[in-house]
């Protein structure tokens, strides 16, 4: 594999022990059932279970396989980490428990994708559903949704999805200006997509729910709130250079 791959997939993981060896198997499986090359990074954020000792054993097999360590800082700070690490010329993430099928994955590259700088995956456009989620999570991301198109980011009906792919170039230029590292870092990331005049696309998805997330509904659902009016002040005082 060249310096340059194609493809960088970029799992951030935290204490993901229990499903990242099958996740880690099943994305490299289905990646080397396509004809492009690949690396897949996983961004540890500061795990204090066996998720660095499953990773760094993949890594040890297959060197297109990376294992990122890091300082605990939250989602936002492990994708940026690692999409800063990445080299390809498109940069998926991806959440460590599949919600979204690996086989999906097509549908966010050239030639199935359209052409935009920004793709991503979205439960609530027309032709997507959702399997067996819970009323009560899907009545705090709708909630959420409705407070972020208002605040921050109109028209876009789901900006929380775990699945999203960039150019290299809307990459370097998206993660070098992101600040949030929490959960908010999905919305800020959009936002300044569209503040940059990139094109923002949203492909509709099978989404499967998965227990053991670590989202807290009501602390982080409170947090995520400040983090739209932290995105639009920063915005309004002209720090995002």
């Amino acid at each position: 594999m060249g310096s340059s791959p194609f493809l960088s997939l970029v799992i951030p993981a935290y204490n993901e022990e229990s499903r990242i060896s099958d996740t880690i198997s099943s994305v490299t499986t289905f990646l080397d059932s396509r004809s492009f090359d690949w690396e897949l990074i996983i961004a540890d954020d500061g795990s204090t279970d066996d998720t660095a000792a499953i990773a760094r054993g993949y890594a040890k097999l297959d060197a297109r396989v990376k294992h990122v360590a890091l300082a605990h800082g939250g989602k936002g700070w492990a994708v940026r980490k690692g999409m800063i690490e990445a080299k390809g010329r498109y940069r998926f993430l991806c959440d460590a428990d599949l919600s979204m099928p690996i086989e999906q994955l097509p549908r966010f590259l050239p030639p199935e994708c359209p052409p935009c700088e920004v793709i991503i995956a979205s439960r609530e456009a027309v032709g997507a559903c959702r399997v067996g989620e819970p009323w009560t999570r899907h009545l705090m991301g709708r909630v959420f949704n409705i407070f972020a198109q208002i605040i921050v980011l109109p028209g876009i009906s789901d900006s929380q999805c775990g699945f999203k792919c960039f150019t290299d170039v809307a990459a370097t230029k998206l993660f070098s200006l992101q600040r949030l590292d929490g959960f908010g870092f999905d919305v800020e990331l959009l936002f300044l997509s569209r503040r940059l005049g990139m094109c923002v696309t949203e492909v509709p998805i099978s989404w499967h729910y998965n227990a053991g997330g670590k989202v807290r509904p009501i602390q982080d659902s409170i947090k995520m709130i400040g983090d739209l009016l932290y995105i639009r002040w920063t915005s309004f005082k002209g720090r995002y250079k």
